[in-house]
């Protein structure tokens, strides 16, 4: 089965994407349009008129507008996924459904998403990166805020709960390691498993380093192991007997099996690269990142890092690395 021919079964489904674009480099971001009772929207694009135009252009297609949307889905907190989310509530009514740990974080965006910069800012300068680049990215962070937008949570989902439509049944699941609210939705009467950015066909989800939902006091020594947590995740989901995944960006997936043992490998190698570096000289995150990267944009600077943070935390956890602190920065070397 090819990617049309799995969207099309989608459809059959009562599933259909929708392409809506976005201002970042990963290109358009899929929401999904499921005509049941209710009327249920899976996320929404980023907050911005063009994003609008489009969605509505597209629902218009299927026979419907923005003010027929009755629930609201969200699979976890990033910009590009729930830019939209207040607007089209407001004009409709709907409901809006998200993990229940991620219902604060939602509902205070814009403080949320500084309390993140706040943290970034911590772990970066923890790790390497200079003053300027810190602050030079907290700017464009900051503008690109904008993006998202803030939505109240109606409907609290519980990881392993079912939410019932007229015509399915999704089972819940939190998913966290791309981001720390990652839910991905199971139709198992179908087959169906719309993932969002849970696992992406043609890019590896960048498990980015982030603050953990309801904890702010968390200090960059005791960040998250984003990168861990992501593979912990991938295996359950590896596990499910899907047929087609529905992702957040991009082609759908028919063989999430291979694919994801593909990026297991991927990361595996990753790592092994990175020990490879510390062997030879102690090393900070960024320099690391600048080893394997080369010159890296103010932009991609945290996105990096995480990358790279990820796989030497897959080397602390088996032994071959340790972390030693060089003034206010920590370096990572091999283990004798």
């Amino acid at each position: 089965m090819n990617g049309d021919e799995a969207l099309a079964r989608a459809a059959e489904a009562g599933i259909h994407a929708l392409r809506i674009p976005t201002p970042f480099a990963v290109g358009r971001v899929n929401a999904y349009l499921i005509e049941d009772d209710p009327l249920t929207l899976v996320d929404s694009g980023p907050n911005s008129g063009r994003a609008l135009d489009e969605l509505q252009h597209q629902l218009a297609a299927r026979g419907h507008s923005i003010d027929d949307i009755e629930l609201i889905v969200l699979t976890h907190q990033h910009m590009d996924h729930l830019g939209l989310v207040d607007i089209i509530a407001n004009h409709s009514g709907a409901d809006v459904a998200a993990i229940d740990k991620l219902s604060a974080f939602v509902e205070d965006f814009s403080g949320a998403a500084a309390r993140d910069d706040e943290f970034a800012t911590a772990v970066m300068l923890r790790n390497g990166i200079s003053e300027d680049v810190v602050q030079a990215l907290r700017q464009v962070s900051s503008a690109f805020r904008a993006w998202g937008g803030k939505a109240h949570v109606t409907r609290p989902l519980a990881d392993g709960e079912l939410l019932e439509l007229g015509d399915r049944e999704l089972r819940v699941l939190h998913r966290p390691g791309h981001s720390p609210s990652d839910t991905i939705f199971w139709d198992e009467r179908r087959r169906i498993l719309i993932a969002a950015d849970h696992l992406i066909k043609h890019i590896s989800s960048n498990p980015l380093i982030s603050r953990p939902l309801g904890n702010e006091d968390v200090s960059p020594r005791d960040r998250p192991q984003a990168l861990v947590t992501y593979l912990a995740s991938l295996r359950r989901t590896r596990e499910m007997p899907a047929e087609i995944v529905l992702s957040g960006h991009g082609e759908p997936i028919t063989d999430h099996v291979r694919l994801i043992d593909e990026r297991f490998e991927m990361h595996e190698r990753r790592a092994e690269k990175i020990y490879g570096l510390i062997a030879e000289q102690p090393r900070t995150g960024y320099e690391l990142a600048q080893a394997l990267f080369g010159d890296i944009a103010v932009t991609q600077a945290y996105l990096t890092l995480s990358e790279v943070l990820g796989h030497v935390d897959l080397l602390l956890a088996d032994g071959r690395a340790r972390e030693v602190a060089d003034g206010e920065v920590v370096r990572f070397q091999a283990s004798d």
